[in-house]
């Protein structure tokens, strides 16, 4: 490896500039991932980590599965790529077929996107597109959340409540966006599961329709979990009472499932788990096991059926799309993973194991720095006490937990907890024992 000397570290590391990264901090002491197998990561010093959230919600199948490797194979050997305009191939239909079995309702129709994040921006315009083709032009506000994660695109950005997203490009975002009131009140603390009040805040979807005029909302998007930010777990009736919001005023409800889409709450998807159906719903990460980037929307039959119908024959029905929508070998990748999940039974087996994995989380609440845990399914969210600054403490107790030999996400002050489904539980009880070792090190530290 001639651009590697003998540590594994490449002989430069100055030209990349790498995303949410503190690249001062990571160029002077780097953590190079150069293998991965199973529930397993080896880094460049030759070291161990448990991967404690399955890369980024993204391999819930593990590392290295040889199904989807063979598959994504045996696709370039036959067909690399095609142009997904105005032709395609048998595998993105089939692919669509097996996703629609899994989608709740009748959200049956499929449109492919490169990413969680294009996905968002696809469900946002389909909104637009269905709005104006029933005679609805001038519903052009949506409808977010505080603490809300959608992607970094503009329209993903803008509709999502994450502060310091909004804050770096506030100049560049999306007008006419309205945000609703997160969901973590301060009586939630230490719940497993849903918690027991909140319902109300939903109540904030119908204030923003009679302040803004419900004629001018096009849809409103939620995360039924909200990941990223840390496992915000809906109060029981919540998403309920959004849905009965939106039919009162025919506004449009889009689930952004990239993170809890494909059993990460026990169930093929959230909105089956908690038995909501919207309107729309985004997915990715977990699609293809992390492994090529996909990104997928499923609409209803009737949102589809009112734009296809308001053109023409012979005319493109909807303006959108990108040159790797629903290409070859992605798709490839994600048949190969919709095997594996009836196969072996993924989403049951997540559901199964969840309780073994939530009880080993919270018992992590009697180290002095955890200030708060959260989880359900097979994700939880453990806040560190801040520091002088935000994010200070969550990124020193990420770096002493990867010391440890765990690796997962940090978001400002919370590490995200989301292990790979094919765990067992002796792997659930090592990377609790590690999260142990790594907590404790961070607080006996300060």
């Amino acid at each position: 490896m001639a651009s590697q000397n003998r540590t594994g570290i490449p002989n430069s590391l100055h030209e990349h500039w790498m995303p949410f990264t503190s690249n001062k901090d990571f160029k002077k002491e780097p953590r190079l991932i150069t293998g991965a197998k199973g529930v397993y990561l080896k880094d460049h010093k030759g070291r161990t980590q448990i991967d404690a959230s399955s890369g980024l919600f993204c391999n819930p199948l593990g590392h290295g599965r040889k199904e989807i490797i063979n598959a994504i194979s045996k696709q370039l050997e036959t067909l690399d790529y095609v142009q997904p305009f105005q032709q395609g191939f048998g595998g993105s239909f089939e692919l669509a077929t097996k996703i629609a079995k899994h989608t709740p309702g009748n959200l049956n129709q499929i449109f492919y996107t490169i990413c969680g994040s294009t996905a968002v921006e696809t469900a946002l315009k389909i909104c637009i597109a269905y709005h104006k083709a029933r005679g609805h032009g001038q519903r052009f506000r949506f409808v977010g959340r505080e603490r809300a994660y959608h992607g970094m695109n503009i329209g993903a950005t803008s509709v999502g409540g994450m502060i310091n997203n909004v804050k770096t490009f506030a100049n560049i975002l999306m007008p006419g966006v309205v945000h609703m009131r997160h969901t973590h009140l301060p009586e939630h603390k230490f719940v497993k599961g849903q918690p027991e009040t909140g319902v109300e805040l939903a109540d904030d979807l119908e204030r923003i329709a009679m302040n803004f005029g419900s004629e001018n909302i096009a849809a409103c998007i939620v995360e039924p979990i909200s990941g990223s930010t840390g496992t915000l777990v809906p109060p029981k009736g919540y998403l309920n009472r959004l849905r009965e919001i939106c039919d009162k005023y025919d506004i449009l409800l889009i689930f952004d499932e990239v993170i809890t889409g494909w059993g990460r709450t026990g169930s093929s998807f959230a909105a089956k788990e908690y038995g909501v159906t919207p309107d729309l719903m985004t997915m990715a990460k977990a699609t293809t096991n992390g492994i090529v980037p996909m990104g997928v929307v499923a609409v209803k039959e009737e949102i589809y059926d009112t734009i296809v119908n308001s053109a023409p024959d012979g005319v493109i029905e909807l303006f959108h799309g990108y040159t790797y929508s629903g290409i070859p070998v992605a798709v490839a990748a994600a048949l190969a993973v919709q095997d594996i999940f009836d196969k072996e039974d993924i989403f049951n087996r997540a559901k199964n194991l969840s309780s073994y994995f939530l009880d080993g989380l919270f018992s992590l609440k009697d180290i002095d720095c955890v200030e708060n845990i959260r989880g359900y399914g097979m994700m939880g969210g453990i806040d560190i006490k801040k520091t002088e600054r935000p994010g200070k403490a969550g990124y020193q107790v990420y770096k002493k937990c990867y010391e440890a030999g765990v690796n997962f996400k940090a978001t400002g002050d919370c590490l995200i907890i989301a292990p790979p489904f094919i765990c067992e539980k002796k792997h659930i009880d090592e990377i609790i024992d590690k999260l142990r070792k790594g907590i404790s090190s961070y607080s006996n530290s300060k």
